[in-house]
């Protein structure tokens, strides 16, 4: 019951987000050509997402803390779906920035009321296996915005496309309203200065210090390139056709989703001997770098199983989440989460519009693409920053959570 009620409909919410975030990387040829952008425009618009998600994370906190998961991600939903439509109907750019502005407000509480509701409703020791599932459900919305997308464009344009989406997403906001159950409580909802003491209390907490940067670079990484410049590089760098560069992020949405699982597997199974979940995610982070040096070095002589090792540890920075979530109060929860998340997407926006600054200085090639040398000076300038964070995480000692 708890299954049908609570995971599934959080699930459908976040297959839709994680569909919008990377539908780029496929549809950006037809982007490009009928809004004749440039990668600076590309990655501005495409990142719009990322600015108006991490802008809301905050006051996102207090609103799961205060009104619930249920009540809030419904009405937020109605605003992605209001962007899609807005998306599907531009023909300039200033119209699909708006349009793809208000899809990443409109799901920016896809992923933390799920997390929150999961908190609410799931035993501690099963957060970082359902939390994995629900990493699973948004591989999934990355699956279907690959090979599925590109099939649906033989029968529509990516205009359809979009309107489409708007109406999934207002049925996923009626299905999160209507069949979430309220969760009952004795205690009366935290005032305004109650909630943002929760957040000064995360904020200054030396245990949330020494994750975040390494949790940060990671995702913000694994984002920004797999939400949009996977495709081009594929395309630019792997020499192949539109349809082969479905077919690989296809195969690397799936390698996510069974990176999402493995890990959340992996990290219940490992703390039952004593190591715990943030030390998990930390090996997975290092060997997620490893897989971005031949990225960032262009080994071509295994372009498919480099970019599946890409999807499948890509996904162990999701794991700091549940696991700072078992060292902080529950009625934290969401503030936690979303603390950590603001800068994630922060970082997220900054790196996919500064990857397409970046490829800018470089002319386009004579056959229209990207210079290669471009991409390696962007992707390698995160991968400086993602070994940083790592080695502040081996060298810093904090662990404390301030008393309330």
């Amino acid at each position: 019951m708890i299954l049908a009620r609570v995971f599934l409909p959080f699930a459908f919410g976040y297959f839709l987000s994680y569909l919008y975030r990377v539908v780029n990387a496929v549809i950006a040829p037809d982007l490009v050509r009928d809004a004749g952008l440039d990668a600076n425009d590309l990655g501005l618009l495409t990142s719009a997402y990322f600015l108006t998600f991490a802008a809301f994370q905050l006051p996102l906190g207090i609103l799961l803390d205060r009104f619930g998961p249920r009540r809030t991600e419904a009405a937020l939903l109605l605003f992605a779906a209001a962007g899609a439509f807005v998306f599907g109907m531009s023909d300039g750019t200033t119209g699909l920035i708006v349009g793809r502005a208000l899809i990443g407000f409109g799901v920016s509480a896809c992923l933390m009321a799920a997390f929150k509701a999961f908190v609410m409703w799931f035993p501690t020791g099963r957060l970082p296996l359902v939390n994995g599932c629900q990493m699973a459900a948004g591989g999934l919305g990355a699956l279907a915005a690959t090979r599925p997308v590109e099939t649906a464009l033989h029968f529509t344009d990516w205009r359809g496309l979009f309107v489409v989406l708007g109406i999934l997403t207002c049925l996923a906001a009626a299905t999160i309203f209507f069949a979430v159950p309220e969760r009952r409580t004795t205690t009366t909802s935290p005032g305004l200065g109650d909630q943002l003491a929760g957040i000064r209390r995360v904020f200054s907490s030396s245990l949330f210090w020494r994750a975040a940067p390494l949790t940060v670079m990671s995702q913000a990484s694994f984002l920004s390139i797999q939400g949009l410049w996977s495709g081009p590089w594929l395309r630019d760098i792997g020499g192949l056709g539109r349809e082969a560069v479905a077919d690989h992020l296809f195969l690397v949405a799936a390698s996510m989703v069974a990176g999402f699982v493995a890990m959340g597997l992996a990290a219940e199974r490992l703390s039952r001997f004593g190591i715990r979940p943030i030390i998990v995610s930390a090996a997975g982070m290092a060997l997620f770098m490893l897989v971005q040096v031949a990225v960032v070095l262009q080994w071509t002589g295994a372009v498919l199983p480099i970019w599946m090792l890409f999807g499948f540890f890509g996904t162990t920075g999701i794991l700091p989440y549940a696991a700072l979530s078992q060292r902080f109060p529950a009625e934290l929860a969401g503030r936690l989460n979303t603390g950590l998340n603001v800068m994630v997407f922060v970082l997220a926006w900054a790196a996919q519009w500064g990857i397409g600054a970046v490829i800018d200085q470089w002319p386009t090639t004579a056959s229209g693409g990207y210079d290669p040398a471009g991409y390696q000076a962007g992707f390698g300038m995160l991968l400086v920053l993602q070994v940083a964070a790592l080695a502040w995480f081996m060298l810093y000692r904090g662990d404390r959570v301030p008393e309330g």
